[in-house]
């Protein structure tokens, strides 16, 4: 399981990259709903690694209205911070309980092999949207399937 995250992980900042990249280069792609979208995607991968390391998530507002210089960093820094989560996190780490209170208050306990997929997950649907929000603009979105992933990488 632990190496499955991984890729999942591997897939999500490779992805994040391929849309900051598409943000800097197109004028066009670069509208207020794009950067909304984007900087909920960046902020939420923000507050689970916040959860997980037990740390407080109520500061981090969920949608923020980030500027591409604010995507950039925030993106940098979610890297690094999963990288060394992943890189110290063995196989029985998977089954811990994370206990957290959302950002309405309310308390939950969760194991972190279904916040770390959750969080892989969550930027597959907002990837999505905005390579539709992308489109609208009328500008071509950039490809963010996992498969185009693995080709990509191998």
């Amino acid at each position: 399981m632990r190496d499955l995250v991984q890729r999942l992980f591997d897939h999500m900042f490779w992805a994040d990259r391929r849309i900051l990249d598409l943000l800097a280069a197109s004028d066009s792609a670069r509208t207020a709903d794009v950067l909304r979208l984007a900087s909920h995607l960046l902020a939420a991968e923000r507050v689970w690694l916040l959860r997980i390391e037990g740390r407080d998530s109520a500061a981090q507002p969920i949608w923020p209205e980030w500027t591409l210089d604010e995507l950039e960093h925030a993106a940098e820094a979610n890297r690094a911070g999963y990288e060394r989560l992943l890189e110290r996190l063995a196989e029985e780490d998977l089954e811990r309980v994370v206990e957290y209170t959302n950002s309405k208050g309310t308390p939950f306990r969760t194991r972190t092999a279904d916040i770390l997929t959750h969080v892989a997950m969550h930027g597959s649907y907002h990837r999505g949207q905005i390579a539709a929000a992308i489109r609208r603009a009328g500008a071509e979105p950039v490809n963010t399937d996992y498969i185009t992933f693995i080709r990509d990488v191998g």
